[in-house]
């Protein structure tokens, strides 16, 4: 909305310019005196006054009515049945068998066969090959390579890298500035929350629209304190641009031709003599007597007659008395007291505070500025200064 005024005014005071121009204009032309006409902006101070929502927190009592549990110890009976066991004793009559061990000798045969190695000694015939070795002597003619070395020398080229120095010129940015004074005015800072007394107001319920007159008390109010003014230093920069010399090295490559001496291996084939024992196997066929043994097993009988112990069972029938006990149960009724916590809800009356929030309108009065154009005439000589 601000922007669009000022558009609106700076219009008018355009138009207003242009006709003034014209008018001027026709005045210059009769007279000998010349006018240029200048605009300037003229910022003008206005206050305004207006209310901003301030939110308090009051608290009213109120009486509340709570249900709180009461626990209380009742003393009961339980009654149950139990099983009493009743045990009696009487006498039964048990037969029953045994087997009593008799013992008796008798003979029993445990003849076995024994075996018996006997060894014979035989002889046979073994006929076998027998290598003998024979050493004979020859010449054998034996070639070969041999690598003689030759010596030359020969121009070889080498290439090596040198640094040449190359100067350039680089452009360097400078700040050249200095530090200026400058006046800033520092806004109000809040003080601790303080006590103070506060007149009756009239207050707007912003959820009805009606008025409410607000009680005078006291009440925490925030005070702030008053801007100040304060000088700072402030940098302002001044970019200069200037031609720096650089030198740099280059790598340039150079070629030079060197004596170089190289070893070249000449081969030569030659031939010689070399004497060689050739050994050659002769076989011959020899006849030897082996003796060797034979074992032959023989079986004889050995008799024999063990006497052992037998034992035979005898069955033998038996008659005994065995207690028999017998277990009867007697049902009994038993009461058993015990103790039981109820719970009990009772009412009581209490007084609570309840907090309730109050808005109320307080001024507020703040400055701004109207940007306002006004036309200057500024006489001109007759070379236009």
């Amino acid at each position: 909305m601000n922007n669009r005024r000022r558009w609106v005014n700076g219009a008018v005071a355009l138009g207003a310019c242009l006709s003034a121009v014209g008018s001027l204009q026709a005045q210059c032309d009769s007279c000998c005196t010349v006018y240029r006409l200048v605009c300037e902006t003229v910022y003008e101070e206005r206050q305004v006054t207006c209310y901003r929502d301030v939110c308090e927190t009051v608290y009213d009592q109120v009486e509340v009515t709570r249900q709180v549990p009461v626990w209380e110890t009742q003393a009961r009976e339980r009654r149950y049945a139990v099983l009493r066991p009743v045990q009696e004793t009487t006498m039964r009559e048990e037969r029953y068998t045994v087997q009593r061990p008799v013992w008796e000798t008798v003979m029993r045969d445990c003849s076995y066969d024994r075996v018996r190695n006997v060894i014979e000694t035989h002889e046979r015939e073994e006929r076998y090959v027998v290598s003998r070795p024979v050493m004979e002597t020859s010449m054998r003619e034996e070639r070969f390579c041999v690598q003689r070395p030759v010596m030359e020398t020969v121009q070889q080229t080498q290439y090596r890298t040198v640094m040449q120095p190359v100067t350039t010129c680089r452009t360097e940015y400078v700040d050249q500035g200095c530090w200026t004074e400058q006046t800033v005015c520092m806004p109000g800072r809040p003080t601790w929350p303080r006590l103070t007394w506060t007149p009756p107001t009239t207050v707007c319920d912003p959820v009805s629209g009606v008025a409410q007159v607000q009680r005078g008390g006291l009440a925490w109010t925030t005070a702030y304190t008053p801007p100040q003014p304060v000088t700072q230093r402030v940098w302002r920069p001044n970019i200069v641009a200037r031609q720096v010399p650089v030198t740099t090295f280059v790598a340039q490559q150079v070629a030079e031709c060197v004596p170089v001496q190289v070893c070249r291996m000449v081969t030569e084939e030659q031939v010689r003599q070399v004497p060689v024992q050739v050994c050659r196997m002769v076989q011959e066929e020899h006849c030897r007597k082996v003796p060797y043994q034979v074992c032959r097993q023989v079986v004889e009988r050995v008799p024999q007659q063990v006497a052992e112990r037998v034992c035979r069972m005898v069955t033998e029938e038996h008659v005994r008395q065995v207690p028999v006990t017998v277990c009867r149960y007697v049902r009994e009724e038993r009461v058993e007291p015990y103790e039981v916590r109820v719970c009990r809800i009772e009412c009581r009356k209490e007084v609570v505070q309840v907090p309730r929030t109050v808005v109320r309108k307080e001024p507020v009065t703040y400055t701004y500025r109207v940007p306002k154009t006004v036309v200057v005439r500024v006489p001109v000589d007759p070379c236009g200064c």
